[in-house]
């Protein structure tokens, strides 16, 4: 292959993994939030990953969780390092949120948020609760199986096989991206046995990972998680996808960089 070809297939990857990168978010924030990822997105864009969420909450005084991904929906605890280092100047420069706060990097988690519409198609076949904004056929909320995604943007419409359905209705629901209000995956031991399998396939895990994995699902030994999308709470927090999450205490521009387990501990 000559040099030309070179430089022009060089240069078309790079355009379609900027479009990846630059796929929009049918779900956005609103409020102090909203403006925490204004000043997050560019950041994490620059680096290679994609903003998932931006969630403000109580926790530990005021905690900003930005929850962030590469484009193939992987993110680690050196993920997380590399993001954080690279955002928190930034923030304390910019200061979307006022006073002290916990800054949190994490993961999208097993039980996922699905923001995007290559979200819905990578979750083709797997179990989701879905609320709209406006109601369809006279209903908001919808627990059903992933099916094909039409179109693209937000003109793109969902089809769900509901798993929700009474008699007498429909068993399939067509639901249009753009108005979706929330869409997370359904945390289930077919889904965590999935996720594990991946993540042996690609970093040579013990076998032995999956059985504890079905011992979470089944509630046996495990504590209760604190909120849909921390990921599993159980002895094998260290392992993808487990919720990777990197956290810092700032105050006035200074940051205290603590790592996080999976079940919230820290450790220096």
């Amino acid at each position: 292959m000559d040099r030309q070809s070179l430089d022009r297939d060089s240069k078309g990857m790079a355009t379609e993994a900027q479009g990846v990168l630059d796929e929009p978010r049918l779900i956005e924030e609103t409020g102090v939030a909203a403006r925490v990822a204004h000043v997050a997105q560019p950041v994490l864009n620059g680096l290679g990953y994609r903003l998932v969420r931006v969630k403000l909450s109580a926790q530990a005084g005021m905690t900003v969780q930005i929850m962030a991904e590469r484009p193939d929906g992987s993110m680690n605890l050196n993920d997380c390092e590399i993001v954080s280092a690279a955002l928190s100047p930034v923030l304390d420069v910019e200061e979307p949120v006022k006073g002290a706060y916990r800054l949190e990097i994490s993961s999208p988690g097993i039980d996922r948020p699905l923001v995007r519409v290559s979200d819905f198609r990578r979750a083709f076949a797997r179990e989701a609760r879905i609320e709209m904004t406006t109601g369809v056929s006279g209903r908001k909320r919808f627990r059903g199986f992933v099916g094909e995604v039409e179109g693209e943007g937000r003109s793109a419409v969902l089809t769900l096989d509901r798993g929700d359905a009474k008699p007498g209705e429909a068993a399939k629901a067509v639901l249009p991206l753009h108005d979706i209000a929330e869409a997370r995956l359904v945390l289930s031991e077919a889904l965590i046995r999935q996720s594990l399998r991946a993540a042996k396939a690609s970093r040579g895990q013990d076998s032995g990972m999956e059985d504890e994995a079905r011992k979470v699902a089944a509630g046996e030994g495990a504590e209760p998680r604190r909120e849909p999308g921390r990921g599993v709470r159980s002895s094998f927090r260290q392992s993808e996808p487990n919720q990777a999450k990197l956290s810092a205490v700032r105050r006035s521009g200074a940051a205290s960089p603590k790592t996080g387990d999976i079940d919230g501990s820290q450790r220096q």
